[in-house]
């Protein structure tokens, strides 16, 4: 590393709508799996850091749970999360699907990203999905409505146009040390972001048959004499009829979620995994502070 006075570092927070591309994107500029993925909206429930070097900057990316109308008192949570976490940046980055333009969702954000003071950015992605003239003009507008310091078309999926921001983002950090050890890409302990993956494939390999509020945690990380670790996790969900799902016929269904999580996590723990998966229901769990605490979410009070 080089010395301190020589040295940036700083917060972006990434913020949007839900399904924006923001984790896939958090994963790119890392260079790394750090935040999980899923077709399913509100995948990410509170703020996740993801950790990137360019040149003497030291740039720790905040990936925010999506930003919408909320309904629940879980969805209060995740929306009042994503604001703390823009509030506390030194840089705003709002990410917009070209797809799918200026949303309610998006013009809802707009509306109220001139209340945050620190610098702001616009990302537009998945620009390979429009035509020229329809991306411009999309730019043109939300730069109409919202002064950004700067614009930037990428596709988070492909890697195109990432090399760019964060040369942008690197002098804009502020001076001083680097928060975090020159290898480190994310500041989630393993047993949480294990718990992450876990719930990445539960989604990925059931979507719309199981609601979004099941959750599944780490209860047990024990390093064995070979090196190998034996994690045991539990996928909680809120009613019988879920559960039998996830277990799914003769097993089958648990039995391809854990071989596909077991593979990520021993990419991110880098050692061999022996993974224990085991489904209970937890009723109500939405109404439970405790929940809230450990997924590092404020529990709203109605």
């Amino acid at each position: 590393m080089n010395e301190t006075n020589a040295t940036r570092c700083g917060f972006v927070a990434l913020i949007g709508a839900p399904n924006a591309g923001k984790s896939t994107l958090m994963n790119a500029l890392v260079g790394a799996k750090v935040t999980i993925v899923s077709r399913k909206v509100q995948t990410t429930r509170s703020l996740v850091r993801g950790i990137a070097l360019e040149g003497d900057a030291q740039i720790i990316f905040v990936d925010t749970p999506g930003i919408f109308a909320p309904k629940r008192r879980l969805d209060r949570a995740m929306v009042t999360s994503a604001w703390g976490g823009a509030g506390d940046a030194d840089v705003i980055a709002l990410l917009v699907d070209v797809r799918k333009g200026i949303t309610d969702e998006v013009e809802a954000i707009l509306k109220r990203l001139p209340q945050v003071s620190a610098p702001k950015i616009l990302v537009l992605n998945k620009i390979d999905s429009i035509d020229h003239p329809r991306l411009l003009k999309l730019a043109a507008d939300l730069n109409e409505k919202v002064k950004f310091d700067h614009t930037f078309m990428i596709s988070a999926l492909k890697g195109h146009g990432l090399q760019k921001l964060r040369e942008t983002l690197a002098p804009m950090m502020a001076p001083g040390p680097w928060l975090y050890p020159e290898d480190q890409v994310s500041d989630a302990p393993l047993r949480a972001l294990a718990a992450e993956i876990t719930r990445e494939k539960l989604f990925e390999r059931l979507h719309d048959e199981l609601p979004y509020e099941s959750t599944v945690e780490t209860e047990l990380w024990k390093e064995q004499p070979d090196g190998s670790a034996r994690v045991e996790q539990t996928i909680y969900v809120t009613r019988e009829g879920h559960k039998k799902i996830v277990i799914g016929e003769g097993g089958r269904t648990i039995k391809s979620i854990g071989t596909a999580a077991r593979k990520d996590i021993m990419e991110a723990a880098e050692s061999k995994i022996h993974l224990f998966l085991f489904v209970k229901v937890r009723e109500n769990w939405g109404d439970d502070p405790e929940r809230y605490r450990e997924m590092g979410l404020e529990f709203p009070k109605k």
